[in-house]
């Protein structure tokens, strides 16, 4: 890896090739984490590219149609600070029970050969506990929509 960069920078630039040492003494664990280093500092560049050139490239000229407000296609009526019923919120739990419960399903499943027993009965035991609370939400009636 050390010497295809160095041989990339000295056709790309040639002011890089008396910096000979740069390369030669360059810390193995360094040497690992260089192409790293590059890709976090391109994206890094990028992202503040991309941040920046709308605001100085794009043209601002807001009118009236253009900030008015229009989620909905039409003017808001009413308090935005209402209250919602306690049901959605329960919802919105189960929603994320479950979606964490296929997160952990997927990777488990793909290496349940390599780890063996034990990470079968604790994913057992992690089934078991998501079992438990779905059966709790449904005997307090969170998911009817009366």
């Amino acid at each position: 890896m050390k010497r295809f960069i160095y041989n990339h920078l000295l056709y790309a630039c040639p002011p890089f090739a008396n910096h000979h040492s740069l390369f030669t003494t360059m810390n193995p664990v360094v040497e690992q984490y260089f192409p790293i280093l590059i890709f976090l500092g391109i994206a890094v560049a990028l992202s503040i590219i991309m941040i920046f050139a709308p605001m100085i490239i794009g043209r601002q000229k807001p009118d009236a149609e253009k900030v008015s407000p229009y989620e909905c296609g039409f003017e808001a009526f009413g308090d935005a600070r209402g209250k919602f019923d306690v049901r959605f919120y329960l919802v919105a739990i189960l929603f994320i029970i479950f979606d964490l419960e296929v997160a952990f399903l997927f990777p488990w499943a793909v290496s349940l050969r390599d780890i063996g027993v034990a990470g079968f009965w604790s994913m057992m035991a992690f089934l078991f506990v998501l079992t438990v609370g779905f059966i709790y939400e449904w005997k307090k009636g969170a998911l009817e929509w009366e």
